[in-house]
């Protein structure tokens, strides 16, 4: 048999313990995710303690068990946890991509400007977006509706619906998420220099 490389035993090990800590989150004993994966228990608890090795079709059964898929069973920790945002001063944002889906993003504002009360002027896109104010008061248009949102308030709203968002009564400071097909359609409109939710 062929020395384990270091990244494999560091990717074994991962596996492990991920099994022991989906069942513990779950409140299973050993037993009852040995039942559920037709594993014996003490094949499992030899698998958790790394004294089995771990065989392919024993990990499929375990991760469907574990209501997980293989993949994320056995994906590898990423090395760049820490994301730095992307930076417009002349416009007040930051943004930040989000890497577990790619279409996602995560933008601060700092607004200063009410938004416009006329829905001709408000935009439409496929698309849901989520937000919340970090400070002051924020007026978020929707239709013919205008919604106040304090500070640690937020808001989740389909962004076919017309809709625009500004200060109200001075600045405030709010962080929005965009789903794939919204942050499309601010790209569309004009890119990142657009405040998230206008």
């Amino acid at each position: 048999m062929l020395p384990m490389k270091q990244e494999d035993e560091d990717l074994d090990s991962l596996v492990r313990k991920r099994i022991r800590a989906l069942r513990v989150a779950q409140g299973w004993s050993l037993e009852e995710l040995a039942t559920r994966a037709r594993l014996s228990q003490s094949s499992l608890s030899r698998i958790e303690n790394g004294r089995r090795r771990l065989a392919l079709d024993q990990l499929v059964t375990l991760a469907r068990a574990l209501d997980t898929s293989l993949d994320q069973l056995v994906e590898t920790a990423s090395d760049d946890v820490v994301i730095s945002p992307k930076i417009d001063g002349t416009q007040g944002w930051m943004r930040w991509p989000v890497k577990g889906d790619p279409g996602m993003t995560v933008m601060r504002r700092r607004l200063t400007e009410p938004p416009p009360d006329n829905p001709a002027r408000m935009r439409a896109h496929p698309g849901r977006e989520w937000l919340v104010v970090l400070s002051g008061t924020a007026a978020l248009m929707l239709g013919h509706r205008r919604i106040r949102l304090e500070a640690n308030q937020a808001a989740e709203f389909p962004t076919m619906m017309p809709h625009a968002i500004g200060a109200e009564g001075g600045p405030c400071e709010i962080m929005g998420i965009f789903d794939r097909d919204a942050r499309r359609g601010h790209q569309r409109d004009g890119g990142d220099t657009r405040k998230p939710g206008d």
